[in-house]
């Protein structure tokens, strides 16, 4: 009996041993099985994203095309019209601002208003009010992120300082240049200097772009086939004109949301990293991530959560703001080599007014140290003030980006 019990106990002993064994042993294969998988759809997602934003970035030009057929199809007098407002670059600045406000996407503006010079139905001196109003109207989404702290006093405070930066350093930049470009169009001739340097040499000329022109013949031919015949012959090219509106806001959307995707996590680490190393790297660092993510906003607004938990301080921020600016110039150019045509010329200057007024806003008001130091003092004074009473931040956002510019609208249409 003791010798049969010692034999099962060894024999238990033994299977459990090769059990733990196996199940130990480095060379199972069963982990591999569930990784390879895993690793072969992750690569194919990516994969698939990385094709949907040149499919995002196709139907951007795409809409581009659309928008510059409407307008020819409009004419040249009926074009002008629409944009009539823009003859007051008071007016044209309110625009800039709300319509960005409204859209919330400074790009879309901008890509809107350099195609619309591309077909003649603006002017550079009249997109200029424009691309500043929508640089202002672009920083509205970022104080919504402090928000979100808004239960604790102190987080709250560096929060909202760390997201208004951007708000008063872009009024600072309207307040500084706007009035010299009113007088002595130093953008409009910087930027007319620089296409004359640049298009057709250093730069592709776009109208020999056939390969693009050749993927977005099929989507501008038959959104104009099909959108242009509505109507009567001005109903169906205002129509057009909507929809190529709408092709840019879907794609620029589209492609931002897939960069996000894509680059968020990638971007938050570059970010904080960047933050620690001095302002030129931060700077250059916040270029980078806008041009990834195709959204300024989203730039300043990934770092917000940190500088309001105290990770971060609101000055390491600053920089980075500064580097967002300058990249959200990009898609506007990408759009103005989509415009193809006699006009195609002004709507790459256009593009570069944009680029201009930015590095130029970055160089002054960066570059000098009185004026460096205005956004952080007035963004500390605005956060002190709405920290004590949240209905002094809401009539600053409602008045800034909502009533003034509205204002102004208005009055324009009165007298």
């Amino acid at each position: 009996m003791v010798a049969v019990l010692s034999s099962r106990a060894v024999h238990r002993m033994f299977t459990t041993r090769v059990e733990v064994h196996f199940y130990r042993c480095p060379m199972a294969v069963t982990p591999n099985h569930r990784t390879e998988p895993t690793a072969r759809r992750s690569v194919l997602r990516v994969t698939v994203l990385w094709l949907a934003v040149v499919l995002a970035l196709l139907l951007l030009i795409s809409a581009v095309s659309v928008i510059g057929r409407g307008f020819r199809l409009l004419g040249d007098d009926r074009a002008h019209q629409l944009f009539a407002f823009a003859g007051n670059p008071f007016v044209g600045l309110a625009v800039g601002v709300l319509a960005t406000v409204i859209v919330q996407s400074s790009t879309t503006v901008t890509a809107i208003v350099v195609t619309a010079v591309g077909t003649g139905a603006l002017t550079v001196n009249e997109s200029v009010p424009i691309i500043m109003g929508s640089n202002v109207g672009t920083t509205v989404t970022c104080t919504f992120v402090a928000l979100g702290f808004v239960g604790a006093r102190e987080e709250f405070r560096r929060a909202l300082m760390a997201s208004t930066i951007h708000d008063f350093f872009n009024v600072l930049a309207l307040v500084i240049f706007f009035p010299l470009e009113l007088i002595f169009h130093p953008l409009a001739r910087i930027s007319g200097w620089l296409t004359d340097l640049l298009y057709g040499s250093s730069l592709p000329d776009p109208s020999n772009m056939n390969v693009i022109r050749w993927l977005t013949r099929p989507v501008v031919t038959l959104v104009v086939d099909v959108v242009g015949r509505i109507g009567t012959v001005y109903v169906g090219a205002l129509l057009v004109v909507v929809v190529g509106i709408a092709m840019i806001f879907v794609a620029i959307r589209f492609l931002s949301r897939l960069l996000k995707v894509l680059m968020v996590g990638r971007a938050r680490d570059a970010l904080m990293v960047a933050v620690d190393r001095g302002p030129l790297r931060a700077m250059l660092t916040g270029f980078g991530v806008t041009v990834m993510t195709q959204s300024s906003t989203v730039t300043n607004t990934i770092l917000v959560p940190f500088v309001g938990t105290g990770a971060i301080t609101p000055k390491q921020v600053y920089p980075v703001t500064l580097g967002a600016n300058l990249g959200t110039t990009l898609t506007a150019l990408l759009a103005a080599f989509a415009v193809t045509g006699s006009n195609a010329k002004t709507g790459l200057q256009t593009a570069l007014v944009h680029v201009v007024y930015n590095v130029a806003a970055v160089a002054v008001i960066f570059g000098i140290p009185f004026l460096r130091r205005i956004p952080l003092r007035c963004a500390a004074w605005l956060a002190d003030r709405s920290v004590d009473s949240k209905r002094f931040l809401a009539t600053y956002l409602v008045v800034v980006f909502i009533v003034l510019p509205m204002s102004v609208i208005l009055l324009s249409l009165v007298f």
